[in-house]
């Protein structure tokens, strides 16, 4: 089944690359939205399945965008660690938190359906950064 997703980022770099990341694994963004306003105006008209709101949005707070959002399931996204966010998302709306660097089709499936539909399955569900602690920094020491 297709994966219909709304993309609330103010950031129009990333919702680029996140939309590519995100169709190249099976999840069609069907819209993106800047602002909490055009959020709430375009998951009423598309429908998503899940909208990836950011937590800080630039002139509102992606808790407040979420809770406006009505039934459709959101999970907060950041480039922050979600013990560095200041408010917790278990006292939000939101079904769950991704940061930003572990962003996957997978991932978002795995939230919305638990672990039988979130599985990784090979290189098409890549995350959308490559995690520091991921590159090769030298000869490991034994």
């Amino acid at each position: 089944m297709e994966l219909r997703c709304l993309i609330v980022d103010d950031s129009p770099r990333f919702a680029e690359s996140a939309c590519r990341l995100l169709e190249s694994q099976g999840v069609r963004v069907v819209g993106v939205a800047a602002t909490g306003a055009e959020a709430v105006a375009r998951a009423s008209v598309l429908r998503p399945d899940v909208a990836l709101v950011d937590v800080g949005l630039d002139q509102e707070s992606g808790f407040d965008v979420a809770a406006r959002l009505g039934p459709t399931p959101v999970i907060m996204i950041s480039a922050r660690s979600e013990d560095d966010l200041g408010r917790p998302v278990s006292a939000s709306p939101a079904i769950g938190f991704l940061p930003k660097p572990g962003l996957s089709g997978a991932a978002i499936r795995w939230l919305l359906n638990g672990p039988e539909d979130g599985l990784l399955n090979g290189p098409e569900d890549r995350l959308l950064y490559e995690p520091e602690d991921r590159l090769f920094n030298g000869p490991e020491e034994t």
